[in-house]
């Protein structure tokens, strides 16, 4: 009999594998952006999560424990939870593992991405099935009615009927007092009011007959109305009266529900979507509390009916509301916490977090951005809606917007600030703006929102502001901030010439933080992209315009791609293009352009065959055997040496033959010259016979070929022309010519390019090799290439050995170390590595190869990235060339070309070789040599 399982001690065993179990499942969890318990309890029991998830993935994983029967409640007794209130211990035990390992066992058991945390993490435990969950076919649970014991839909495991209240849409917003709200209650089931029978116990004797009580129905009567009647709970519905009506009250029998009342709307006015009326309200209070400041003493004003103050009974605003009261107070600790939960809201629920829902929003945080220029200069702007003409110097015209901005900023003071030594009060003050402009930052990333802002004057007049901040490292982040709002907006935004944030953005040009630079471009080129006006980039300056063309040289592909955007949308109109023409040297730039046609090319080859493979005619003799080759074979033992002997110098063909007795005299001739002593006894000729239909397998056999004379031959098998090594690689073959002026090469082979080198030194060139192994340096001869087809010291023979030698190196084949590690199976034809052949006798078919290239392109296959927007470009350029004044005035003197033809025919080439050679790219080539064509 199995003894039974021993129960696991509940506390946790902290070893080292423990640690680093749980230091990956924290770093997993933080970057899935998901809570992470390390030591949870299931009711008083700590819970070790390594031992747990080692458990579950010996089960089978967690789908596998779910579907099985009360598997849960199994391995919660590993963790000796009790006996008590099993269903809940376990159902707590699912959640920990579905809460914290859940998705770490999708990743790391089975490799695949886990689902969302909106539909893992952020759900219930209840069932199984992650591994095919997925955001289709996931439905959110919806709330139900339990039954009476709260768990009639438990699922297979048993364990996920454990009653669990669900949270409505309500709680996603906690109120202000810090506590979650109560979802909406469900309607209590009708109850019948009992009323108690005030006749007397006897009745009297004038009792008529009608006064008595009704008679029962019926028992088949009864028995259908006890069918019909619902069943309720509770002890109000213990006694439930008949249904006559002697038994109810006149209230109850005349009671009728109150009529509902219309909801009254008024629209909140903000200076977003009745600015007018704001400003005249803002005007009448300023007045107001001007007459009410004239008399010193005053009584405090009563309270209006009907307000609830703060502890009297009133939950308090959601979190939303009170962040944006908080931010309007004005106070300290509030501003820090409004601004601490809005950047947090911002990032976690930006996609719905709408500045339309919380009117007054977007104002208040930009009032508080405004604060940043009174830290670094003396003024305290304030935004003004009035359109009385009335403006003061620190004013800022809310309703159109201050177009001399600018110049107000030149004329602030600026205060003596250090930023190395910054004192609290200042740091606190733009830690809280860093915290507002990020806010604004995130939320801009919404569509909507970006929108919204981008009708809000201050905020223009804003971003101008902190773009002209004095360089300091304190407010770097608020200028990136301030550009990346900027980037969101001016795609809603169209600007003239002499606009302060379309100034600004060009300014910052200038600057060496390639950050800003970047983040201008982009803005600046997506100027009015959602508006029917046309971007026409006026008033950039030349300077600007000179370092965006040096940009597009740097090996930077964001920059590229952002000055390639904005030279589009500059050359799309023909007066810049004219000024581009007139004061740059415009041939560089389309140079440089036609480059980045190839940026990030890649050359992919094609090869078509035009014929078929060949054979070469077979050998009629056996191939010499290199003498490194020969000396490894005979410290061999047979039949190994005979079979390695074949491998070297035969192979299969199927159409080929050899006698038995050419192949055993060839076998004896090999070894003929060799002293007995020195080499291994050889097989026998019958066994010989034998073994070569043991080393070709079923390719070779021994046959009798019918004739005038039989003879004994080997079906299947040839000479080799070029000799093999014990591991495949063919040998070299010493091409040097017997004599000057001769056909006739040497012939021999040899496997390593060492001894090819000491043979044509000694054997060739008759040089004598000293008892070191070095060669006499002679200088008494002549000496000459005789290499196949090289002339090399033919005309002028070389005086030294040294000379001849150093080049006789060029000729030798590569070592074989160098010729293994590319490409296996291929070799090196000219400039390209070809699949070497299955037998050496076989001459590949003949190819035609076809190069293309290939850039990038998205998801469609259509062209994309830098390639696409050099070719736009080049494309305005070949358009609007022809039409400026410049070209007009070059045409005017006798003899000379265009400017199309002037900076487009150097390159007209290598234009025509991306048109042909890129297939995304032809459409836009085309184009573009339609148009200098025309031109």
């Amino acid at each position: 009999m199995v003894p039974p399982r021993g129960v696991r001690d509940p506390s946790i065993d902290f070893t080292p594998e423990y640690h680093q179990f749980i230091a990956k499942l924290t770093e997993y969890h933080a970057k899935r952006g998901t809570n992470f318990e390390p030591q949870p309890k299931v009711g008083t029991k700590h819970i070790d999560l390594f031992y747990l998830y080692n458990a579950v993935v010996e089960r089978g994983g967690y789908d596998k424990v779910s579907d099985e029967k009360l598997a849960w409640r199994k391995l919660g007794q590993d963790f000796n939870l009790g006996s008590q209130h099993l269903p809940a211990h376990a159902f707590m035990l699912k959640t920990v593992y579905y809460k914290n390992l859940a998705a770490y066992e999708i990743s790391t058991v089975y490799g695949k991405e886990p689902p969302p945390k909106e539909i893992l993490e952020d759900t219930t435990a209840k069932g199984g099935g992650l591994l095919t969950r997925t955001l289709e076919n996931y439905t959110l649970p919806i709330r139900r009615e339990a039954g009476a014991l709260g768990n009639e839909n438990s699922e297979a495991s048993g364990d996920d009927g454990t009653p669990a209240r669900d949270r409505n849409e309500s709680e996603e917003t906690p109120g202000s007092g810090g506590r979650v709200t109560r979802g909406l209650r469900q309607a209590p089931p009708q109850r019948v009011l009992f009323q108690p029978d005030t006749q007397p116990s006897r009745q009297n004797r004038n009792t008529s007959a009608a006064s008595h009580p009704p008679q029962p129905p019926p028992p088949q009567q009864h028995h259908h109305q006890n069918q019909l009647q619902p069943q309720t709970r509770g002890p109000s519905t213990s006694y439930n009266p008949s249904s006559g009506t002697e038994n109810q009250s006149i209230a109850v029998a005349n009671y009728e529900p109150r009529l509902q009342m219309p909801l009254t709307l008024r629209p909140v006015i903000t200076p977003g979507n009745n600015p007018i009326e704001y400003a005249r309200r803002q005007r009448a209070m300023k007045e107001a509390i001007a007459a009410a400041n004239v008399s010193t003493k005053q009584a405090r004003p009563a309270l209006p009916r009907g307000m609830i103050l703060p502890g009297t009974g009133f939950d308090g605003p959601n979190i939303y509301v009170r962040c944006l009261c908080a931010l309007k107070s004005g106070v300290r600790a509030e501003q820090d916490y409004a601004l601490h939960h809005l950047v947090k809201i911002s990032m976690e629920r930006g996609d719905k977090y709408r500045f339309e829902s919380f009117p007054g929003l977007a104002e208040a945080l930009i009032e508080k951005l405004l604060e940043v220029s009174s830290l670094f200069f003396h003024v305290n702007w304030q935004i003004s809606y009035s359109d009385d003409g009335e403006m003061r110097f620190a004013d800022i015209n809310g309703l159109n917007g201050t177009p001399n901005i600018l110049e107000k900023i030149q004329k602030l003071t600026t205060r003596d600030i250090n930023d190395n030594i910054q004192t609290a009060d200042f740091s606190d003050a733009l830690i809280q703006i860093n915290e507002a402009a990020l806010t604004l930052r995130n939320m801009v990333m919404l569509e909507e929102n970006a929108h919204y802002v981008s009708e809000l004057y201050p905020l223009r007049d804003f971003l101008s502001i902190a773009l002209n901040l004095p360089s300091r490292d304190s407010v770097i982040e608020l200028k990136h901030y301030a550009l990346d709002i900027a980037e969101q907006l001016t795609k809603y935004l169209a600007f003239n010439a002499a606009d302060p944030l379309y100034l600004s953005l060009l300014q910052q040009l200038n600057s060496q933080d390639r950050g800003a630079i970047l983040t201008s471009l982009r803005a600046i080129s997506r100027i009015s992209m959602n508006l029917e006006e046309n971007n026409l980039l006026k008033g950039v300056p030349l300077a600007a315009i000179q370092s965006i063309i040096d940009w597009t040289l740097l090996n930077d592909e964001d920059l590229a791609h952002a000055c390639l955007d904005f030279l589009y949308q500059y050359t799309a109109v023909v007066d810049n293009v004219d000024f581009l023409v007139t004061e740059l040297q415009v041939a560089p730039l389309i140079n440089q352009l036609t480059r980045l046609l190839m940026h990030g090319v890649e050359v992919i080859e094609h090869a078509q065959f035009t014929g078929h493979e060949g054979r070469k005619s077979s050998p009629t003799e056996i191939a010499p055997i290199p003498q490194e080759l020969l000396v490894q074979l005979m410290k061999m033992e047979e039949p190994e040496r005979s079979t390695k002997w074949l491998r070297c110098l035969f192979e299969e063909d199927q159409h080929e033959s050899i006698t038995q007795i050419a192949l055993w005299q060839a076998y004896q001739a090999q070894f003929q010259a060799v002293p007995a002593e020195q080499m291994r006894p050889m097989l026998p000729a019958a066994d010989f016979i034998k073994n070569v239909s043991t080393t070709f397998a079923d390719k070779a056999a021994a046959q009798v070929q019918s004739g005038p004379v039989q003879k004994f031959i080997i079906k299947g098998i040839r000479f080799r022309s070029v000799p093999v090594d014990l591991e495949g690689e063919e040998c070299s073959k010493c091409r040097w010519s017997t004599h000057s002026g001769s056909i006739i090469q040497c012939g021999q082979f040899f496997i390593s390019p060492e001894e090819m080198y000491k043979h044509i030194l000694v054997a060739h060139l008759g040089a004598s090799q000293t008892q070191d192994g070095r060669f006499e340096n002679t200088s008494s001869a002549e000496y000459s290439c005789l290499w196949d087809r090289c002339h090399r010291f033919r005309s002028e023979p070389a005086t030294k050995l040294s000379q001849i030698a150093s080049h006789i190196k060029l000729h030798l084949p590569p070592s074989p170390s160098a010729r293994k590690p590319s490409h296996p199976g291929y070799y090196l034809a000219g400039s390209r590595w070809v699949k070497k052949p299955k037998y050496s006798y076989m001459v590949p078919a003949p190819k035609q190869f076809f190069s293309y290239q290939v850039t990038a392109t998205d998801d469609r296959g259509d062209a994309a990235g830098i390639p696409l927007s050099a070719v736009l470009v080049l494309r305005n350029l070949a358009r609007n060339l022809s039409k400026t004044e410049a070209e007009e005035t070059s045409m005017k003197v006798d003899g000379s070309i265009s400017l199309v033809e002037q900076l487009f025919k150097p390159v007209g080439p290598h234009l025509f070789e991306v048109y042909a050679h890129n297939r995304a790219l032809t459409k836009y080539m085309g184009d573009l040599l339609s148009a200098i064509r025309d031109s």
